[in-house]
């Protein structure tokens, strides 16, 4: 008898703990603590108040590191194809100006829109779309992404447009918008691919893209450059897809997709026999290894934002809407 009186205890000692547990999820279900399910489910990647107050931080360092020329004050705020520019602007600063920004200039960002999808699972990001007291009246799409509730936001895109560039968004009834997967089939070119057949439509042209500043326009630039008496322009591109590099898209009202994306660009140029390259200026020289003979081989990382229509839309064509490209590194021989 007492062995089973405390086998009865045992069982209802289980019990409750199953019960407790259930009810346990329940409260945090009921209570809107939605973050737990957040691999699982699509959730806004933030809230409108927590945006504003990224956007805040990275100003703010933004413009401690550029006062200095001191990468290590926004490493913090800053990350992809933005971080990699930036970083490196800063260093040939530092290199040329080692006492500071003489000519630094606070960026102020004002008239922010918060553009927040939905997503389920890692990286959660959002786009805030400001004016600045830089770049005329460019308006500046900035991306902040973050991989864990731990990190700071920090910024991986940075690309302005012209106020009638920016597009509508779809949103949903509470003002989130959506974010479009890297594999998405619903689009002329998933998002995953665009950085790739932009380096090949750089490379060989084509159809893919419309006519453009950033696509025909750059292709013919390149080409009138390529060979010039004694010194010869050779260019190779690179898709970057993956970790904080990878694309990041925003479903448009109209059935495609605002897509923010990265790519890597060398430039060798190389001097003829009896001849020099030409002497670069002082911030390529601060990040130059070796010493320049007869070539100069600059790298440059550039992040780019495109309009990408709707699988069934028109001609299928991507549209490149805008470009921000920085050196980032160079090798002199």
């Amino acid at each position: 008898m007492t062995r089973d009186r405390s086998r009865r205890r045992l069982r209802r000692r289980d019990r409750n703990g199953l019960i407790a547990v259930s009810l346990t999820a329940l409260s945090l279900t009921a209570s809107g603590c939605v973050v737990v399910h957040g691999e699982r489910e699509a959730v806004p990647a933030t809230t409108p108040a927590e945006a504003a107050k990224a956007l805040g931080q990275f100003t703010s360092a933004y413009n401690a590191a550029d006062k200095a020329y001191d990468p290590s004050l926004d490493a913090d705020h800053t990350t992809g194809a933005l971080g990699d520019i930036d970083a490196a602007r800063l260093k040939a600063g530092n290199a040329t100006s080692p006492g500071g920004n003489a000519r630094h200039t606070p960026l102020k960002l004002s008239d922010a829109r918060y553009t927040i999808p939905k997503k389920a699972g890692w990286p959660r990001w959002f786009v805030a779309d400001t004016k600045a007291n830089k770049g005329g009246d460019a308006r500046w799409l900035l991306v902040f992404r973050r991989d864990d509730l731990s990190e700071p936001w920090q910024v991986s895109y940075l690309t302005l447009l012209a106020p009638d560039a920016v597009p509508e968004f779809k949103k949903d009834t509470d003002g989130f918008a959506e974010a479009v997967p890297a594999d998405s089939t619903q689009l002329s070119v998933p998002p995953k691919d665009v950085s790739d057949d932009y380096a090949t439509y750089l490379k060989s042209g084509g159809s893919r893209f419309t006519d453009g500043t950033h696509t025909s326009v750059w292709r013919a630039q390149r080409q009138k450059s390529a060979a010039k008496p004694g010194l010869a322009t050779q260019y190779v591109d690179e898709p970057l897809t993956s970790g904080d590099y990878a694309p990041l898209a925003l479903r448009t009202a109209d059935g495609g997709a605002l897509v923010f994306f990265t790519t890597r660009h060398y430039v060798k140029q190389t001097a003829a026999a009896g001849t020099s390259v030409p002497t670069p200026n002082k911030s390529v020289r601060a990040l130059t290894k070796g010493e320049i003979k007869q070539s100069l081989t600059m790298e440059f990382v550039s992040n780019e934002v495109a309009l990408d229509p709707g699988a069934a839309s028109g001609d299928g064509r991507v549209s490149v809407l805008g470009r921000i490209q920085g050196l980032t590194a160079a090798q002199g021989e």
